[in-house]
């Protein structure tokens, strides 16, 4: 069991796809919730949202599905997070296909309360280059 888990800010981490297996493991690290952004057509049965639900349920941890599918990160997908991430326990663990995703949404709710240079800073030191977010987190940022 080798997990990927990339820190972003203390309270806030991403990863590529885990298992059931690994969700115990992940609460032992002191996460208390778990996003998973991945839709359940990408993905097997056994690590579909239902199995991730039960597996996160057993280990003590709040979990969300939010499904985003490559390429459509909607205003209600946005909003849906900014909700999430507002009202759950940290630190939170959000994992998709390879993180990027939720990355990406990540970088969205944190837009209008961190600089976005300090925004794509932190996404790189955790491997992701959100440089092309640049105009959809200044719009973001504009409207809150």
């Amino acid at each position: 069991m080798t997990m990927d888990l990339r820190q972003i800010t203390p309270d806030f981490a991403v990863a590529p796809q885990i298992t059931p297996e690994e969700v115990a493991a992940i609460a032992a690290l002191g996460y208390r919730t778990l996003i998973n952004n991945r839709p359940d057509d990408e993905i097997e049965d056994a690590l579909d949202s239902d199995a991730m639900a039960v597996a996160a349920a057993e280990a003590g941890l709040a979990y969300h599905h939010l499904p985003y599918f490559p390429g459509q990160m909607t205003p209600d997908l946005v909003a849906a997070f900014e909700a999430v991430m507002a009202t759950v326990e940290g630190p939170v663990l959000a994992y998709c296909r390879s993180g990027t995703r939720s990355s990406h949404l990540w970088a969205m709710e944190q837009a209008g309360k961190r600089p976005v240079t300090q925004i794509l800073s932190a996404a790189a030191e955790a491997g992701y280059d959100h440089s092309g977010l640049v105009p959809l987190l200044e719009e973001h940022a504009a409207r809150r």
